[in-house]
């Protein structure tokens, strides 16, 4: 039977981090399906599951929720894909969350970041009085109703773990049309859940904003939202230019803190392999050590001009296990060992205010 298209032009470089993707293969594996066959059921290398990738296309993302619900024969697998969502599934930006100090930052993080994870959608925050309404635009509205369902069903999920409590059941409203069997949906959402409605969203009390994240470290959220800045910068560049450099510099930015900026984990990334990647990199006269070596010292410098940013905190963003090691280079970079740098830059300011 053939399969209806899910290319929308205006997201057709749209991609799906890996971390996001696992707890669909969760699933997959709870339910014993091979995930060779879940490949190739989607349309996909049949290996492509096995090591899966940084990202992956959001249109394969797609394919793999109905492909997994066809082998599954599960109506509902949307919801239960999106019921096994941890922290680790958001990436970077779900790191951010455990550092915000109550709902209202949680929200507006997640409308910053959530590209991070994927770019299937984007969340969209809206206050009037004592209502506030979350609601999710989704990019691919021709994809089938498993999408919607994983996204909100995880929302509730991780919102249960997240605030250290079960929340109040909210109104919920799907776009899609109501299903035969629905108790998936009151079971996951309470009663309330809506059909045929002009917009994905749920509802709830606006004093729920104020909530305090248990446990929050806020200590680190500038380290983190720094590290998601120029993850999100080096994306947005990426998308911008098709450009080999442009790619792997992304890359590297992506793997750094996780201490995978290594050619052959980056040719992998970039759906390469190693020997074609140091081929493209030698085309144009450069070698993946400069480019790597240049995108640590641009991201240094960057850091360093950031003063609530420690020394130790600036070596783990760009992968160095040790300071010693991120001093050592970056002198050689510029011949200021990192202290003598951000001094001089402090200076500058001062002479220029």
């Amino acid at each position: 039977m053939p399969k209806p298209s899910l290319t929308n032009s205006s997201f057709s470089n749209a991609r799906v981090a890996a971390a996001y993707l696992q707890p669909l293969l969760d699933l997959a594996r709870a339910r014993k399906l091979n995930l060779d066959e879940l490949a190739h059921q989607a349309g996909m290398a049949e290996n492509m599951l096995t090591a899966v990738p940084d990202t992956i296309a959001a249109t394969d993302y797609l394919r793999l929720l109905d492909a997994g619900a066809e082998l599954c024969q599960d109506a509902q697998f949307g919801l239960h894909v999106g019921e096994r969502i941890k922290l680790g599934a958001y990436n970077v930006y779900g790191m951010i969350l455990m550092s915000c100090r109550d709902f209202a930052q949680a929200f507006q993080q997640t409308m910053r970041y959530e590209g991070l994870a994927h770019d299937l959608g984007r969340s969209e925050l809206r206050v009037e009085g004592d209502i506030a309404e979350y609601q999710w635009h989704n990019h691919f509205p021709q994809a089938s109703r498993h999408l919607v369902d994983s996204v909100f069903a995880g929302i509730r999920v991780f919102g249960n773990w997240f605030a250290g409590a079960t929340l109040p059941h909210a109104p919920v409203y799907f776009m899609h049309a109501a299903p035969a069997e629905l108790s998936e949906y009151h079971r996951i959402f309470g009663p309330e859940v809506h059909f045929d409605a002009p917009i994905n969203c749920a509802r709830f009390p606006t004093a729920l904003l104020s909530w305090q994240v248990p446990n929050a470290d806020v200590s680190m959220y500038p380290v983190l939202q720094q590290h998601a800045e120029q993850m999100l910068l080096q994306k947005q560049r990426a998308h911008s230019d098709g450009n080999i450099v442009v790619q792997v510099r992304a890359a590297i930015s992506n793997a750094l803190a996780q201490d995978r900026a290594r050619l052959p984990l980056i040719a992998q990334d970039l759906l390469l392999s190693q020997r074609t990647l140091q081929r493209k990199l030698s085309d144009i006269g450069i070698s993946f050590q400069q480019i790597l070596d240049q995108t640590r010292k641009e991201l240094a410098q960057d850091y360093l001009r950031q003063a609530d940013l420690n020394l130790a905190d600036i070596a783990f963003l760009l992968g160095y296990r040790e300071q010693s090691a991120f001093n050592h280079a970056f002198k050689d970079w510029t011949g200021l060992s990192p202290g003598a740098y951000r001094e001089r830059y402090r200076q500058q300011n001062l002479t220029r205010k």
